[in-house]
């Protein structure tokens, strides 16, 4: 039976912890056989969930010895160190080649361990910079919802978790048994699209000052015009070419950029606000086809106009 060993850190965050807990232990084989042992364990006698509880795991972190897979929750502060034998603990099952899994920001706890040195990895997307900010070598993709490195996985938050679970059942198991552990969890076994539909889609930050912030507004308020970037320049009083290089040294993105986002900002709240075809929206927030309307919603959001509206929309 293959045996997972779920870490329970001090100051773990409750729904990270319970998640696979829950997912592997409900796994049946054919003929009703338990496909997981669940072993909890914790390098302290006693911690603390994030104060809304206090727990004694079964285990200590010498379960990692015999466990097939290591999971790690997140914690509610993803920058505070981790004991140096929790990470001990970690490298040693890396090296005995133990598959090694994070749920959420746990993604830390693998980065503090050396881990994801040059690997893809994710995260929560709200700690998707702070994690490339404080580990460079790690290659950070905030749209996915997990990374299969082979031994070492990586989940973006939440419920993000139970797709990654998911996801190495049917790796263990095969499709049928994680199609099982999926209805159990009343969870579809393949999610459409990643976390980049979760994310707010604010514009970006402008780090030098205010100098673009009339522009930035117009850009926002006249979205569904057909406009160029001699268009735009015109507006601002600029050529295109010192255009392009401002708005590049304030925003980190080109205006055509920004207007396709300031687009597919205006598409999204039409999409969950309204009962209108995908083919009125495009021509509502200035696509000039539904085609490249689709085209870019998805690469902005990770999903089609449809998916997202049947995700995001409220019955109107």
């Amino acid at each position: 039976m293959h045996t997972v060993a779920v870490l329970a850190l001090d100051d773990v965050i409750p729904s990270d912890l319970a998640m696979p807990i829950d997912a592997f232990a409900r796994t049946r084989l054919p003929g009703e056989r338990s496909g997981y042992r669940v072993r909890v364990c914790a390098a302290e006698e006693e911690v603390d969930a994030g104060g809304a509880f206090a727990l004694r795991a079964p285990y200590d972190l010498g379960a990692f010895a015999d466990a097939d897979t290591v999971i790690v929750p997140g914690v509610h502060d993803p920058s505070a160190p981790v004991r140096e034998d929790v990470l001990d603990a970690l490298r040693e099952a890396a090296e005995a080649g133990t598959r090694i899994a994070s749920v959420c920001v746990g993604t830390f706890v693998l980065a503090q361990a050396g881990l994801l040195k040059g690997l893809r990895a994710t995260t929560h997307w709200y700690a998707a910079d702070q994690l490339a900010a404080a580990y460079p070598d790690i290659d950070v993709d905030p749209d996915v919802l997990y990374v299969d490195n082979g031994q070492i996985l990586t989940s973006a938050g939440a419920a993000a978790g139970m797709d990654l679970c998911l996801h190495m059942i049917r790796r263990d198991y095969g499709s049928a048994v994680a199609a099982d552990a999926a209805r159990a969890s009343v969870m579809p076994l393949e999610r459409e699209g990643g976390q980049a539909q979760f994310i707010v889609n604010q514009p970006p930050a402008n780090p030098c000052g205010q100098a673009l912030e009339p522009l930035l507004a117009w850009l926002d308020e006249n979205a569904a015009r057909e406009l160029t970037l001699d268009d735009i320049a015109a507006h601002a009083g600029l050529s295109s070419r010192t255009l392009l290089r401002r708005f590049r040294e304030q925003t980190g993105t080109t205006p055509l950029q920004w207007l396709h986002r300031a687009r597919v900002r205006r598409a999204q709240h039409l999409l969950e606000t309204t009962a209108h075809p995908v083919e009125r929206i495009a021509a509502q927030v200035g696509f000039g086809s539904p085609t490249a309307f689709r085209d870019r919603f998805k690469r902005v959001a990770g999903v089609s106009p449809q998916a997202y509206r049947r995700a995001f929309g409220a019955r109107v």
